[in-house]
């Protein structure tokens, strides 16, 4: 039981370093300084976009719209440490006994 948590926060913790990743990665593509006729960088865009957009669009739907300002990775990052804390809070506490 308690290699099936590690494994769920292990993912928690790998999705929340991919939206960062991510939030980096678009500034850097908005701001010209990374090519994306780079296939690689494409590749990694492309991916990255796949992964964390079906989470953030629903989040998107709740907030303001700030103009620019895009706040749905800051949710979604404090959501998934939540979500971490509460599993480790919870479930750690009864696989560990």
């Amino acid at each position: 039981m308690y290699s099936l948590y590690l494994l769920v926060d292990t993912v928690l913790n790998l999705y929340s370093w991919c939206l960062i990743v991510w939030v980096i990665m678009s500034w850097l593509i908005s701001f010209n300084v990374i090519n994306t006729h780079n296939r690689f960088v494409h590749l990694v865009g492309d991916f990255l976009y796949r992964i964390t957009e079906p989470a953030l669009r629903p989040i998107r739907r709740f907030l303001p719209n700030l103009g620019g300002l895009d706040l749905s990775p800051i949710v979604l990052i404090l959501l998934v440490w939540f979500a971490r804390n509460l599993l480790a809070e919870y479930w750690g506490r009864a696989v560990l006994g």
